[in-house]
């Protein structure tokens, strides 16, 4: 490589030469050969070229002192080069950043494209969501082979909550990061309990009596039993709801249960209960169609 020797392009004999030294230099030499005074002289054309080039590299204190470096580091003090553009060679300018050289082959990189992410869902009962469990499940890969994940679960997760298993997904192109699987956690009820929101439902059956008289009884929660009372003259649809029994809200708050009373009228009786009922019937005077 050929480096321009720009002192010489600007008709300096050395480089110990001040900024204002290089701008009149530069001046003559611009004024020598402009194009206006030069006219269908092809080198002046390429003359003016390199001694505008040389004038921006020179004239910053910068990057004269980074090309005073570079100079002495390649030929040594006082030694000359020069070349125009009718030199056979490379030309190399680290100053302006444009450099010509004997074509190479380009290394191609390609962009690293992330895999997609796979999305699935499983339905996890109510009672394993609430406690948090481990769950194994079996899916197709991109070969069409079945794959066994194991799934944590956490306690407490909510409806529709996704579980990222991060690099389980599609593979990454040209080095790209594989995609996540996403599984989507479908909360199934119980015959006994139905989770609404934060809240768990559930069924408080009572006789006919009970309802009537009012009592005390123990509903069962998903994790333990609670005491509840209930009033005189309660009717099938009334909800008694007992407050932080419920599904977690957060790591420490929970939901209440809602007891909805039903009340269950006995299929079979014995002949004392329907003698009791059917004289009930004769001094009751409620008519609930009335």
């Amino acid at each position: 490589m050929v480096i321009k020797n720009y002192y010489k392009i600007l008709g300096l004999e050395t480089s110990h030469v001040s900024i204002d030294e290089i701008r009149q230099a530069y001046r003559q030499s611009a004024k020598k050969y402009h194009p206006d005074l030069n006219v269908g002289d092809s080198l002046a054309e390429e003359r003016i070229k390199d001694i505008n080039e040389a004038y921006r590299v020179l004239s910053t204190p910068a990057s004269k002192r980074k090309y005073d470096r570079t100079w002495n580091s390649r030929f040594g003090k006082g030694e000359k080069a020069f070349s125009n553009k009718s030199q056979k060679g490379a030309i190399f300018n680290m100053f302006l950043g444009n450099v010509e050289e004997t074509p190479k082959t380009k290394t191609v990189r390609k962009t690293p494209i992330k895999g997609e992410n796979v999305e699935t869902e499983i339905n996890v009962n109510i009672y394993d969501a609430f406690y948090g469990l481990d769950k194994q499940i079996s899916l197709k890969n991109a070969d069409g082979n079945n794959k066994i994940y194991t799934v944590k679960i956490p306690k407490g997760i909510r409806n529709g909550e996704k579980i990222r298993l991060i690099g389980q997904g599609k593979e990454g192109k040209d080095g790209g990061k594989n995609g996540d699987l996403l599984i989507k956690i479908n909360i199934e009820d119980d015959k006994k309990f139905k989770l609404k929101g934060y809240d768990i439902y559930t069924d408080l059956l009572l006789t006919p009596w009970e309802a009537v008289l009012g009592t005390r009884t123990t509903v069962s929660s998903i994790d333990d039993e609670t005491n509840v009372y209930v009033p005189e003259g309660i009717q099938t649809g009334e909800k008694i709801r007992i407050p932080n029994k419920g599904y977690y809200s957060n790591k420490e708050d929970r939901g209440d249960l809602v007891a909805e009373v039903k009340i269950v009228v006995p299929k079979t009786l014995s002949d004392e209960e329907k003698n009791i009922y059917k004289e009930l019937s004769k001094v009751s005077k409620f008519n609930p169609r009335s």
